[in-house]
C-alpha cells in the first residue's frame, strides 16, 4: 500500500510515541476505546495493551484488510478483544459491543474537526478523548476566548468537553513525514452541559454566523441569522452581550444565550425602540 494525501495519511511508526499517547490519554484496564483511521495499526497495539477492548473504525479497504491480520499476528491473546468497522467515521452513528467510553486517534488532518465533532456527538458516552492532529488544528481546539486562534472549532468543541492542550509531536515519527508539526488534544467531556433551552444546532447556528464574519461586529455578522441588524442586536442584548463585540470574545455559555432568542424558536426579540424626538 501507498500512503496517500487525499485522506490524510501519515502513520506512526514509533512505539514509544504511541505509547505516550496512551498514558496521556489515561486510558484504563475497564475502558473501551474507539480508534478512528488506526492506519497501520500501531497505536491500536498500544491501546490493546492497556484497554478491556478496542474498535477501529479505518475507511481504507487495503488497511482494513490488513488490520485484523496485525492483530492477530502481534497480539494473538487480545485479538478477541478488538473489532473492526469498515467505514467513514462521518457515517458511523452506532458502534459492535458495549458503548465506548473513550476517543484515542491519530486523525487524518484534512478531517479532524468534523470527525471528531461527529464522534463527540454521536457517542455521548464517550468521558475522554486524545486526538492527535496538526499543531494549528490543535491550537484552535484548545483556545479561549480572545485568543487569535479562537474560532469556530475553539467553541464547537467546548460545547462538548473542556479542552486543553496535551502535548506536541515531532515530524519524525510518522512515515511518510508530514510537513507540520502535530499536537496532541485532551478532551474532557463535561459533566453537566452548557445550560441553555436552545438545542446544539440552534447554538451551532448563532456560532458560524458569528465567525462567517468575524471581524464584523456581532450585530452585523448575526443580521442574517436574526432577520436584520435591528433584531440581531435586540437578541444579543437580551442574552446580556454587547452589539459591538465580536464573537471571538465569546464563551459558549454566551453564543447559547444568543441561540435562546433565534427568530425561528418562535421568541423573536422585538428590535430596539427608535428615541422620541420632541
Amino acid at each position: 500500500m501507498r500512503p496517500t494525501k487525499q485522506r490524510g495519511q501519515n502513520f506512526v511508526i514509533d512505539a514509544n510515541t504511541v505509547r505516550r499517547i496512551v498514558r496521556t490519554a489515561d486510558v484504563r484496564p475497564d475502558d473501551v476505546v474507539v480508534e478512528v483511521g488506526p492506519g497501520l495499526g500501531s497505536l491500536t497495539l498500544a491501546l490493546l495493551e492497556v484497554a478491556d477492548r478496542v474498535t477501529a473504525v479505518e475507511i481504507d479497504d487495503t488497511l482494513a484488510a490488513a488490520l485484523p491480520a496485525t492483530i492477530g499476528a502481534r497480539m494473538p491473546d487480545r485479538a478477541d478483544r478488538f473489532a473492526l468497522v469498515h467505514s467513514d467515521a462521518m457515517h458511523i452513528t452506532e458502534l459492535p459491543g458495549p458503548a465506548p467510553t473513550a476517543l484515542v486517534a491519530n486523525l487524518p488532518y484534512n478531517v479532524a474537526v468534523p470527525v471528531l465533532l461527529h464522534m463527540l456527538d454521536h457517542f455521548p458516552s464517550i468521558e475522554r478523548t486524545l486526538v492527535m492532529v496538526q499543531a494549528e488544528v490543535a491550537d484552535r481546539l484548545a483556545a479561549g476566548p480572545g485568543s487569535k486562534v479562537y474560532g469556530v472549532p475553539s467553541v464547537k468543541a467546548n460545547w462538548y468537553a473542556e479542552v486543553k492542550r496535551a502535548g506536541a509531536i515531532g515530524r519524525t515519527v510518522f512515515w511518510p513525514a508530514p510537513n507540520v508539526d502535530s499536537g496532541l488534544v485532551s478532551l474532557v467531556r463535561r459533566t453537566e452541559p452548557v445550560k441553555t433551552t436552545a438545542t446544539r444546532a440552534e447554538v451551532f447556528a448563532v456560532v458560524d454566523a458569528a465567525f462567517a464574519q468575524r471581524r464584523k461586529t456581532l450585530r452585523a455578522a448575526l443580521a442574517g441569522w436574526a432577520g436584520s441588524a435591528a433584531a440581531a442586536e435586540a437578541a444579543l442584548v437580551a442574552a446580556g452581550v454587547s452589539p459591538q463585540a465580536r464573537g471571538e470574545a465569546l464563551t459558549v455559555e454566551e453564543f447559547a444565550a444568543i441561540a435562546e432568542a433565534v427568530p425561528s424558536r418562535g421568541t423573536s426579540p422585538e428590535p430596539p425602540k427608535e428615541p422620541t424626538r420632541s
